[in-house]
């Protein structure tokens, strides 16, 4: 389930660390920043898990994770 909060779309999980982090609930300027931070595109939230599947050392691996 996640939680719909004007302009973004966060997993319960999420919100509730921003909250914890700033020590109170996020103002609508914070809520569009974190929806440009952690969209699909910026985070690869839901891709992140398949991306581990890809092989990151070899001769085929020009870069391996974390080398930009």
């Amino acid at each position: 389930m996640t939680v719909a909060t004007p302009g973004v779309v966060l997993e319960p999980g999420e919100m509730g660390e921003v909250r914890r982090r700033l020590g109170r609930q996020p103002n609508a300027l914070e809520l569009g920043m974190l929806e440009a931070l952690w969209s699909e595109h910026c985070s690869y939230k839901t891709s992140r898990r398949l991306l581990r599947r890809l092989p990151s050392e070899g001769p085929g691996v020009l870069a391996g994770p974390g080398h930009n």
